[in-house]
């Protein structure tokens, strides 16, 4: 009798945990006691049965400047991640999003045992800058996981095979989400103005936005006392963002991840760390301002390299400035409070804004088959094409 499947899954941050315990789960259902998983990732993916050697938290980082200071941790955590590969023998790796640790994951696996098929779920944005990574991953794995259809030519072009799976967040299910029963749980009343705020899932992020978000909440208070305020703190940050929100000087309904969906349903606009969430909001129907900051020296490095006009994805889709984006300098608590309360104060601008957003989410892939399910297909299929050559 032939030993279970073994699949390895490496994910470095909150988004990659999320994707990586809905490949597990995926392989599961088709599987069933026939594959066992080993790897790096977080408590999702630890729910799956993917014991992490390390809490990646602390691989949760934004920006050239902080990567090079945190060069050394990065450097050790990849050499453990590939001696865990050399001890476990998967019969693939699945390296997911986090483009920096993840492709040297690869190279070092790669060095150690040629042999493992190694796979990428989610590419790095080669369309928005540096297209060469397009080459360097090309020359690093054997499949590309890509989650737009417009991810895939840039890879294909330098011969990674590539499978276009979709974007679990255009997946998420709205259907059980329950807006009046969230502003039930925490008094808010049904015609109260409410703002969600989500400050990201890095502790980077955490730490320059939250102070950005608090002043701005304090000037859209001034003009809107009734203005009630719900902040989300993503699972891996949680206690961060907690500590942070506690000390802000007005009630704030702090947000647990088990009722995320109950309170984007439930808000009249949100104020959002460029991310994942951008398109959960819009599935939501919750109109939305994007905001974002690095490290100054990060973003000069990034604005000469970067060639996108847009950083939210179905702003990019649909290639219009649907969502209001407001990035380093821009993203200015004065400025952020006129774009929201434009949002809290004109309901018909707020309806027009939440619905052009829907219709952006169709250009991105809407309504597809699921990507977990199409993910675990492809990491089937190479797995047995390796298995064949």
């Amino acid at each position: 009798m032939s030993r279970p499947l073994k699949i390895m899954l490496v994910a470095a941050e909150a988004s990659g945990d999320a994707l990586g315990a809905g490949l597990a789960k995926a392989l599961k259902a088709r599987l069933g006691d026939d594959v066992t998983f080993v790897g790096v990732g977080g408590p999702r993916m630890a729910a799956e049965g993917v014991d992490s050697p390390f809490d990646i938290a602390e691989l949760s980082i934004l920006g050239w400047v902080e990567g090079l200071r945190a060069y050394g941790k990065v450097k050790r955590r990849v050499e453990q991640t590939a001696a865990l590969a050399a001890r476990e023998k998967p019969d693939a790796v699945v390296l997911i999003d986090s483009w920096g640790f993840t492709v040297r994951v690869a190279k070092a696996i790669r060095a150690a045992q040629p042999h493992i098929p190694l796979i990428k779920y989610v590419g790095p944005q080669v369309w928005a800058s540096r297209p060469g990574r397009a080459r360097t991953l090309a020359g690093a794995v054997d499949h590309l996981l890509a989650l737009y259809a417009f991810d895939a030519p840039w890879f294909e072009r330098e011969g990674l095979a590539t499978t276009v799976v979709g974007s679990s967040a255009l997946h998420v299910d709205m259907g059980g989400a329950d807006g009046a029963a969230f502003r039930a749980r925490h008094g808010v009343a049904a015609n109260a103005p409410l703002l969600l705020v989500l400050p990201g899932s890095r502790p980077s992020e955490v730490r320059r936005m939250t102070p950005v978000y608090e002043a701005t909440v304090r000037t859209l208070k001034a003009g809107l006392p009734d203005l009630e305020v719900a902040v989300v703190a993503a699972g891996t940050v949680a206690d961060d963002v907690s500590g942070r929100v506690s000390a802000w000087p007005m009630r704030v309904h702090l947000v647990r991840e088990d009722e995320k969906y109950d309170a984007m349903k439930a808000a009249t606009a949100a104020l959002a760390t460029s991310g994942t969430v951008s398109t959960e909001l819009a599935l939501a129907g919750a109109p939305m301002v994007i905001a974002y900051r690095i490290d100054g020296l990060s973003y000069a490095l990034m604005k000469r390299l970067v060639t996108a006009r847009h950083i939210t994805l179905f702003n990019i889709a649909a290639d219009q400035r649907i969502a209001p984006e407001f990035i380093q300098g821009d993203a200015d608590p004065p400025t952020l409070a006129q774009a929201v309360g434009r949002l809290l104060r004109d309901p018909q601008a707020a309806a027009e804004q939440a619905r052009r957003q829907t219709e952006a989410l169709n250009l991105m892939g809407r309504g597809g088959a699921d990507p977990s399910q199409l993910a675990a297909d492809a990491v089937l299929r190479v797995v047995a094409d390796k298995a064949r050559a």
